[in-house]
Protein backbone atom coordinates (compact mmCIF):
# COMPACT_ATOMS: atom_id res chain seq x y z
CA UNK A 1 0.00 0.00 0.00
CA UNK A 2 1.09 3.43 -0.84
CA UNK A 3 1.75 5.21 2.30
CA UNK A 4 0.28 8.81 0.90
CA UNK A 5 -3.10 9.49 2.53
CA UNK A 6 -6.28 10.01 0.77
CA UNK A 7 -9.09 11.45 1.02
CA UNK A 8 -12.19 9.14 -0.76
CA UNK A 9 -15.34 10.74 -1.70
CA UNK A 10 -18.08 9.29 -3.42
CA UNK A 11 -20.06 11.35 -6.11
CA UNK A 12 -17.09 13.53 -6.47
CA UNK A 13 -18.04 14.29 -10.09
CA UNK A 14 -20.17 17.52 -9.24
CA UNK A 15 -22.88 18.83 -6.71
CA UNK A 16 -22.09 18.63 -3.45
CA UNK A 17 -19.04 15.81 -4.11
CA UNK A 18 -17.34 18.27 -6.28
CA UNK A 19 -17.93 21.05 -3.72
CA UNK A 20 -16.47 18.66 -1.07
CA UNK A 21 -13.55 17.70 -3.71
CA UNK A 22 -12.23 21.16 -3.83
CA UNK A 23 -12.10 21.98 -0.77
CA UNK A 24 -10.12 19.23 0.14
CA UNK A 25 -8.16 20.03 -3.05
CA UNK A 26 -7.72 23.71 -1.69
CA UNK A 27 -5.98 22.18 1.29
CA UNK A 28 -3.40 20.23 -0.73
CA UNK A 29 -4.86 16.52 -0.03
CA UNK A 30 -4.74 14.29 -2.43
CA UNK A 31 -8.06 13.03 -3.26
CA UNK A 32 -9.88 9.91 -5.33
CA UNK A 33 -13.57 10.84 -6.38
CA UNK A 34 -15.44 7.60 -7.32
CA UNK A 35 -18.52 7.93 -9.50
CA UNK A 36 -20.25 6.63 -12.16
CA UNK A 37 -19.82 9.67 -14.64
CA UNK A 38 -16.56 11.17 -14.86
CA UNK A 39 -16.26 14.25 -14.01
CA UNK A 40 -15.89 17.77 -16.36
CA UNK A 41 -12.95 18.84 -14.62
CA UNK A 42 -9.34 18.40 -13.18
CA UNK A 43 -7.32 18.78 -10.64
CA UNK A 44 -3.56 17.82 -10.48
CA UNK A 45 -3.73 15.72 -7.11
CA UNK A 46 -7.30 14.48 -8.24
CA UNK A 47 -7.61 10.93 -9.34
CA UNK A 48 -10.85 9.55 -10.61
CA UNK A 49 -12.40 5.57 -10.20
CA UNK A 50 -15.25 4.51 -12.23
CA UNK A 51 -17.74 2.50 -10.62
CA UNK A 52 -21.48 1.94 -10.35
CA UNK A 53 -21.97 1.88 -6.92
CA UNK A 54 -25.49 0.16 -6.42
CA UNK A 55 -23.38 -3.03 -7.78
CA UNK A 56 -22.25 -4.91 -5.19
CA UNK A 57 -19.58 -6.54 -6.99
CA UNK A 58 -18.15 -3.77 -8.99
CA UNK A 59 -18.20 -1.93 -5.56
CA UNK A 60 -15.95 -4.38 -3.31
CA UNK A 61 -13.82 -4.41 -6.53
CA UNK A 62 -12.81 -0.94 -6.63
CA UNK A 63 -13.19 -0.77 -3.64
CA UNK A 64 -10.19 -3.45 -3.11
CA UNK A 65 -8.12 -1.46 -5.64
CA UNK A 66 -8.48 1.76 -4.42
CA UNK A 67 -6.96 1.00 -0.48
CA UNK A 68 -4.64 -1.51 -2.28
CA UNK A 69 -3.11 2.05 -3.48
CA UNK A 70 -3.82 5.04 -1.19
CA UNK A 71 -4.17 5.14 2.25
CA UNK A 72 -7.56 5.80 2.68
CA UNK A 73 -7.71 8.61 6.02
CA UNK A 74 -10.52 10.34 5.40
CA UNK A 75 -14.23 8.88 3.75
CA UNK A 76 -17.06 11.12 2.50
CA UNK A 77 -20.07 8.66 1.52
CA UNK A 78 -21.96 11.80 -0.57
CA UNK A 79 -23.20 9.13 -3.69
CA UNK A 80 -26.86 8.99 -3.47
CA UNK A 81 -30.35 9.17 -5.55
CA UNK A 82 -33.70 10.25 -4.73
CA UNK A 83 -35.98 7.88 -6.82
CA UNK A 84 -39.09 9.67 -5.69
CA UNK A 85 -42.16 8.18 -4.87
CA UNK A 86 -45.23 7.22 -2.22
CA UNK A 87 -46.03 3.84 -0.46
CA UNK A 88 -48.48 3.00 -2.94
CA UNK A 89 -45.90 3.70 -6.48
CA UNK A 90 -42.24 3.05 -4.75
CA UNK A 91 -41.12 -0.17 -6.18
CA UNK A 92 -39.06 -3.03 -4.96
CA UNK A 93 -36.36 -1.68 -7.38
CA UNK A 94 -36.32 1.90 -6.23
CA UNK A 95 -35.64 0.64 -3.13
CA UNK A 96 -32.96 -1.69 -4.00
CA UNK A 97 -31.34 0.93 -5.71
CA UNK A 98 -31.07 3.82 -3.11
CA UNK A 99 -30.28 0.46 -0.22
CA UNK A 100 -27.38 -0.38 -2.56
CA UNK A 101 -26.06 3.03 -3.32
CA UNK A 102 -26.94 4.77 0.32
CA UNK A 103 -26.12 1.78 2.45
CA UNK A 104 -24.41 -1.03 0.87
CA UNK A 105 -21.39 0.99 -1.31
CA UNK A 106 -21.19 2.89 1.84
CA UNK A 107 -19.96 -0.16 4.35
CA UNK A 108 -18.03 -2.09 1.60
CA UNK A 109 -15.70 1.34 1.46
CA UNK A 110 -16.07 1.42 4.81
CA UNK A 111 -15.18 -1.92 6.03
CA UNK A 112 -12.34 -1.99 3.28
CA UNK A 113 -10.86 1.86 4.39
CA UNK A 114 -10.53 0.54 7.97
CA UNK A 115 -7.05 -1.09 7.82
CA UNK A 116 -6.06 2.77 6.63
CA UNK A 117 -8.55 4.96 8.49
CA UNK A 118 -7.00 2.87 12.43
CA UNK A 119 -3.54 3.38 10.95
CA UNK A 120 -3.67 7.02 9.94
CA UNK A 121 -4.46 7.40 14.28
CA UNK A 122 -6.43 10.70 12.90
CA UNK A 123 -9.62 8.72 10.65
CA UNK A 124 -12.08 10.45 9.56
CA UNK A 125 -15.97 9.37 7.96
CA UNK A 126 -18.39 11.83 6.97
CA UNK A 127 -22.18 10.10 5.82
CA UNK A 128 -24.03 12.49 3.96
CA UNK A 129 -27.64 12.21 4.67
CA UNK A 130 -30.29 14.49 4.06
CA UNK A 131 -33.07 16.66 5.59
CA UNK A 132 -35.66 14.50 4.12
CA UNK A 133 -34.40 11.89 7.30
CA UNK A 134 -37.06 13.61 9.56
CA UNK A 135 -40.04 12.68 6.52
CA UNK A 136 -40.60 14.24 3.52
CA UNK A 137 -43.59 13.21 1.23
CA UNK A 138 -42.87 11.66 -2.00
CA UNK A 139 -39.36 10.46 -0.73
CA UNK A 140 -40.49 7.27 0.68
CA UNK A 141 -37.44 5.12 0.06
CA UNK A 142 -35.14 8.04 -0.29
CA UNK A 143 -35.71 9.43 3.38
CA UNK A 144 -36.06 5.79 4.72
CA UNK A 145 -32.41 4.95 3.60
CA UNK A 146 -31.04 8.60 4.57
CA UNK A 147 -32.50 8.03 8.07
CA UNK A 148 -30.59 4.77 8.10
CA UNK A 149 -27.25 6.19 7.61
CA UNK A 150 -27.99 8.23 10.76
CA UNK A 151 -28.17 5.35 12.49
CA UNK A 152 -25.12 3.86 10.76
CA UNK A 153 -23.14 6.79 11.83
CA UNK A 154 -24.40 7.35 15.59
CA UNK A 155 -23.36 3.55 16.07
CA UNK A 156 -20.19 3.38 13.77
CA UNK A 157 -19.26 6.38 16.23
CA UNK A 158 -19.10 3.91 19.01
CA UNK A 159 -17.19 1.03 17.45
CA UNK A 160 -14.21 2.99 16.13
CA UNK A 161 -14.21 5.88 18.51
CA UNK A 162 -11.24 3.55 20.44
CA UNK A 163 -9.31 3.92 17.20
CA UNK A 164 -9.62 7.49 17.00
CA UNK A 165 -11.88 7.46 14.02
CA UNK A 166 -14.80 10.04 14.28
CA UNK A 167 -18.15 9.36 12.12
CA UNK A 168 -19.94 12.08 11.67
CA UNK A 169 -23.23 13.12 9.24
CA UNK A 170 -24.39 16.28 7.28
CA UNK A 171 -27.65 16.56 6.57
CA UNK A 172 -28.21 18.91 3.54
CA UNK A 173 -31.91 20.51 3.08
CA UNK A 174 -32.95 22.53 -0.25
CA UNK A 175 -29.21 22.91 -2.06
CA UNK A 176 -29.11 24.51 -5.49
CA UNK A 177 -27.47 21.54 -7.42
CA UNK A 178 -28.04 20.87 -11.14
CA UNK A 179 -30.27 17.58 -9.81
CA UNK A 180 -32.37 20.26 -7.79
CA UNK A 181 -32.52 22.47 -10.30
CA UNK A 182 -34.13 19.79 -12.90
CA UNK A 183 -37.17 19.46 -10.64
CA UNK A 184 -37.54 22.91 -9.39
CA UNK A 185 -36.37 25.36 -12.36
CA UNK A 186 -35.68 28.75 -11.28
CA UNK A 187 -38.40 30.97 -10.88
CA UNK A 188 -40.87 28.13 -10.92
CA UNK A 189 -43.82 28.79 -8.18
CA UNK A 190 -42.80 25.29 -6.46
CA UNK A 191 -39.40 26.47 -5.77
CA UNK A 192 -40.22 30.19 -4.97
CA UNK A 193 -42.67 27.95 -2.15
CA UNK A 194 -39.57 26.24 -1.46
CA UNK A 195 -37.01 29.39 -0.85
CA UNK A 196 -40.29 30.68 1.20
CA UNK A 197 -40.54 27.96 3.76
CA UNK A 198 -36.75 28.42 4.43
CA UNK A 199 -35.59 30.43 7.48
CA UNK A 200 -32.64 32.45 6.07
CA UNK A 201 -34.77 33.02 2.41
CA UNK A 202 -32.22 31.52 -0.07
CA UNK A 203 -31.54 27.88 -1.17
CA UNK A 204 -28.39 26.20 0.14
CA UNK A 205 -25.10 26.07 -2.48
CA UNK A 206 -22.77 22.66 -2.88
CA UNK A 207 -20.17 24.75 -0.94
CA UNK A 208 -22.46 25.54 2.16
CA UNK A 209 -22.16 21.50 2.28
CA UNK A 210 -18.85 21.28 1.87
CA UNK A 211 -17.81 23.61 4.55
CA UNK A 212 -19.62 21.49 7.03
CA UNK A 213 -18.05 18.55 6.06
CA UNK A 214 -14.70 20.11 6.30
CA UNK A 215 -15.05 21.31 10.23
CA UNK A 216 -15.96 17.04 10.17
CA UNK A 217 -12.80 16.06 8.01
CA UNK A 218 -10.25 18.41 10.22
CA UNK A 219 -7.84 16.00 12.26
CA UNK A 220 -7.94 19.04 14.72
CA UNK A 221 -11.96 17.74 15.80
CA UNK A 222 -11.78 14.76 17.05
CA UNK A 223 -13.63 15.61 19.67
CA UNK A 224 -17.05 15.40 17.66
CA UNK A 225 -18.11 12.06 16.82
CA UNK A 226 -21.48 10.73 15.87
CA UNK A 227 -23.14 13.80 15.20
CA UNK A 228 -25.70 15.16 12.44
CA UNK A 229 -25.11 18.89 10.85
CA UNK A 230 -28.05 19.71 9.37
CA UNK A 231 -27.02 22.14 6.58
CA UNK A 232 -30.52 23.31 5.82
CA UNK A 233 -31.13 27.38 6.50
CA UNK A 234 -33.42 26.52 9.33
CA UNK A 235 -36.31 24.32 7.54
CA UNK A 236 -35.27 21.52 10.91
CA UNK A 237 -36.42 24.30 13.49
CA UNK A 238 -39.68 22.82 15.30
CA UNK A 239 -38.97 19.52 13.49
CA UNK A 240 -35.77 18.05 14.54
CA UNK A 241 -35.00 17.36 18.19
CA UNK A 242 -32.89 19.32 20.61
Amino acid sequence: MSQQEVALVTGGSSGIGRATCEALLAQGRTVVNLDYNKPDWSHEKLVFFQADLTKEAETQAVAKEITSTYAVSALVNNAGATRPGTIDTSTMADLDYVVGLHFKASIILIQAALPALRASGHGRIVNVSSRAALGKPDRIVYSATKAGLIGLTRTLAMELGGDQITVNAVAPGPIATELFRKSNPEGAPQTKRIIDSIVVKRLGTADDVARATMFFLSPDNGFVTGQVLYVCGGTTLGVAPV
